[in-house]
């Protein structure tokens, strides 16, 4: 762990990386970054996150079943997609696609070429962990919001020990083949994952630099 790091330097510097070595992350590393995940504030503090760290045998299992599953077309979203960006929503999504593919040298043309740089999702981009946050049955939007502050502050944890992570939607794809490898009951619901491990500084797609709004299109401050 990178002690002398500030706030300002882990949550400035933290961001998805997709493509990393074949290099595990200590056992004790992982217990304090998970450790200090931990202190994520929660509603009354019923802290409904259920975590499941998969390394090893079991990640290779799902490395090999998540691509398989979705090229034969199947899904099983225990929270599926409603919606639609719209407006500068939209244009941001667009931005953040355009320079990933950029930074790969892939032309938007080039359909094949995103479709298997889309496909790396299912295979951890090469990940020796990912993490998957469940919640129960019974929880709702208010329950949701506290795992999503748990990951943050799970990936902020993380860039406090120089381990990159990446969060991602499109490993909720699967929730059935998830929980089936992992052995975890139905009443826990999966909302996303988060590959991590340690950067490939030499992956040209890690060079991929997406802006964030400026604070004026995004606070307002009342006085």
């Amino acid at each position: 762990m990178s002690n002398n790091k500030t706030f300002a330097e882990v949550a400035t510097t933290r961001r998805s990386i997709r493509a990393f070595l074949d290099k595990p992350v200590p056992e004790a590393e992982l217990e304090s970054i998970f450790s200090l995940a931990q202190t994520a504030p929660s509603n009354c503090n019923t802290q409904p996150w259920h975590v499941h760290v998969v390394s090893g045998e079991a990640l290779e299992r799902l490395r090999k079943l998540l691509p398989e599953a979705l090229f034969n077309g199947e899904f099983s979203m225990d929270f599926p997609y409603e919606g639609k960006y719209s407006g500068v929503y939209k244009a941001r999504q667009y931005d953040a696609a355009n320079q990933l593919y950029a930074s790969m040298g892939i032309a938007r043309e080039e359909k094949d070429k995103r479709n298997a740089a889309f496909m790396r999702n299912f295979e951890f981009f090469g990940a020796p962990h990912v993490v998957f946050l469940f919640m129960h049955e019974d929880f709702g939007l208010r329950e949701a919001a506290d795992v999503g502050m748990y990951a943050q502050n799970l990936m902020l944890s993380m860039q406090a020990h120089d381990v990159a992570s990446c969060p991602q939607t499109a490993l909720a794809f699967h929730a059935d083949k998830v929980r089936d490898v992992l052995a975890i009951d139905v009443q826990w619901k999966l909302l996303f994952g988060i590959s991590f491990g340690y950067e490939d500084v030499n992956a040209a797609v890690n060079a991929a630099k997406v802006d964030r709004a400026v604070l004026s299109d995004a606070v307002s401050f009342h006085r």
